[in-house]
């Protein structure tokens, strides 16, 4: 029997160390999973507060929290009698909009475009109001020859 316990004796003397490598192994892993998994958790949160940082500032350019007529034009700005005009606006903040004279389409938003055919040269007003009673006036004219 001497012959059986030989390899035996060798398997228990380097079971231990089979036993130390085994967890070293294993933590090596488990580092290289958490780095990973720290790592990505540090972009993602990174770039969240980049986006709410760029929405910030995408408010505040728009206007921020306030009543504001972004934009009001006429194109073209100069027209034959009876001719399409488009007259194109963007507002922040309103909860109501028209267009005098009497242009159909006209509401809330931030870039719209409607369509008008004036007989005569004609100043139009855009006027915004908000929740609050507020309300802001602009105007143009467009130009029939």
């Amino acid at each position: 029997m001497p012959t059986q316990r030989a390899p035996l004796e060798g398997v228990r003397r380097l079971l231990p160390w089979t036993s130390v490598a085994l967890v070293i192994a294993a933590v090596y892993v488990g580092w290289i999973f958490f780095s990973r998994w720290q790592t990505n958790r540090d972009l993602e949160r990174a770039r969240r507060e980049k986006q709410a940082e760029s929405s910030r500032a995408t408010l505040q350019r728009i206007g921020g929290s306030e009543l504001k007529i972004l934009s009001f034009s006429a194109t073209p700005g100069a027209v034959g009698r009876g001719e399409r005009v488009l007259l194109c606006y963007g507002v922040n903040n309103a909860k109501t909009v028209r267009i005098d004279p009497f242009v159909d389409g006209v509401g809330p938003a931030l870039s719209r475009c409607v369509e008008t055919h004036p007989r005569r040269t004609t100043e139009y007003t855009i006027t915004a109001a908000d929740n609050s009673g507020h309300s802001a006036s602009e105007k143009l004219t467009v130009t029939v020859q």
